[in-house]
């Protein structure tokens, strides 16, 4: 006991018995007794928890706890995501933001100032857990790059950073035991809202705001008592995104951060300027803004994932149907499943050509006629009934061919008219 302080009484009760077969097991709990009677007498000195007095105005805590367990679904997909979770120590104000990545200093940012704003002002102080996972993996300047990076984030509001030491949790107390009673606040509420389905991100991040506006609600007046002692806010925010420069390949797209993403083919070869925040991408050409890609996130097992629009590609893909076959992001490329589940029904019952040509066929339709939503329904009805797509048909209900249309020959009016029109008004 003297040599290993740290050794546990049961691997000391399973050595005995070892040594002494004769022995009963029984003796298991008089020998717990023993040794922690051992121990309150001999042995060594306990780190000791110093409880804070908390000063309105002084101190907001930043953490983030994993919320996949809740079994949120979006789409029908489930929500692998994190919350990023602020509090201001005083009067116990809270802010939740819905996650998708793991920690980083884009997530921190972007929550943070999302609850500066929020409560309407900034503390003295700003803890935080060091941002211990969002350095794994990176080099020495990446991580003074990033301490930086944090730090001129804090500057920017007036708060100083602090840090919790490595490995001591009770020093971020007051968030970390606020982790679980705001999970079971959202657990709640979605078992009452009898459905753990959403349809977009959209719905979901508004559904934890109002979850986390009652939580507050029950504090109102202590925040607004702190808000007085609260500092204030910037003139206007600061960058919550990284900003990279990646260039346009043959493919119709660019890689990042193990995501292929395809852009419109009229940027091959172009430099573009992208801000990556935690769920989006902005893609700028010079200082014009072409969109916003949702971002992807490369799978733990080091595979690349695709984020991948129809649109971008459809004009090249009608050249080469067959490249369908054995394209690389094939499945990401359908927007709806129903696309996919044609392909495969022409691709059993077809010649590989011709269900690649009625497939690309297919998408062009849905892009050229604006009808994706209504031509996956009828793709379903058509499924369901054990046909296969008639490309013909479909063109006939989305809308004429437009080399049948009429011609419409539009005669213009002679100029004098308009002449004759304004000398009878001004004589009038």
């Amino acid at each position: 006991m003297k040599a290993a302080p740290g050794i546990r009484a049961v691997a000391v009760y399973n050595e005995m018995l070892r040594r002494h077969p004769e022995l009963s097991e029984g003796i298991r709990r008089t020998l717990e007794r023993r040794i922690r009677s051992w121990r309150a007498v001999h042995g060594e000195a306990q780190e000791v928890i110093f409880r804070q007095t908390h000063e309105p105005g002084r101190l907001g805590l930043s953490d983030f706890t994993d919320a996949s367990g809740l079994g949120v679904t979006i789409a029908g997909q489930p929500l692998d995501h994190l919350f990023y979770h602020f509090r201001l120590v005083w009067s116990g104000f809270e802010h939740a933001h819905v996650i998708l990545g793991g920690e980083s200093l884009v997530a921190l940012a972007e929550g943070l100032q999302n609850a500066l704003w929020s409560v309407g002002g900034t503390p003295l102080y700003h803890r935080s857990d060091s941002l211990s996972a969002a350095f794994r993996n990176l080099d020495a300047d990446a991580k003074v790059d990033l301490t930086h990076r944090y730090d001129q984030l804090c500057s920017h509001y007036r708060m100083t950073p602090t840090r919790n030491n490595k490995g001591v949790a009770h020093e971020n107390g007051s968030i970390e035991s606020s982790h679980g009673h705001l999970k079971n606040a959202v657990h709640d509420a979605l078992l009452m809202r009898g459905t753990k389905e959403f349809d977009d991100l959209g719905s979901y991040r508004a559904f934890v705001d109002e979850i986390v506006s009652r939580r507050n609600a029950a504090h109102g007046k202590r925040i607004d008592a702190e808000r007085s002692h609260l500092q204030a806010l910037p003139e206007r925010r600061t960058t919550d995104f990284e900003e990279i420069v990646v260039t346009v390949s043959r493919t119709g797209g660019f890689t990042l951060r193990k995501v292929f993403y395809t852009v419109p083919s009229r940027l091959i070869g172009h430099r573009l300027r992208v801000r990556l925040f935690d769920d989006r991408l902005d893609v700028f050409v010079g200082g014009t803004h072409l969109m916003t890609l949702r971002r992807g996130r490369g799978h733990p097992d080091g595979r690349h994932d695709q984020v991948v629009n129809y649109h971008h590609v459809i004009h090249s893909l009608r050249k080469k149907p067959m490249a369908l076959r054995g394209l690389v992001y094939r499945d990401k490329l359908f927007p709806r499943p129903e696309y996919r589940k044609a392909f495969e029904a022409l691709i059993e019952h077809l010649p590989d050509k011709q269900a690649c040509k009625i497939t690309v066929e297919l998408l062009a339709l849905a892009h050229d006629r604006g009808c994706e939503r209504e031509l996956a329904k009828e793709l379903a009805r058509t499924l369901d009934a054990g046909d296969l797509p008639d490309l013909a048909a479909m063109r006939t209900l989305f809308g004429p061919d437009p080399a049948k249309l009429p011609t419409v020959h539009v005669q213009l009016a002679s100029l004098n008219g308009y002449e004759a029109l304004i000398g009878t008004g001004e004589a009038a």
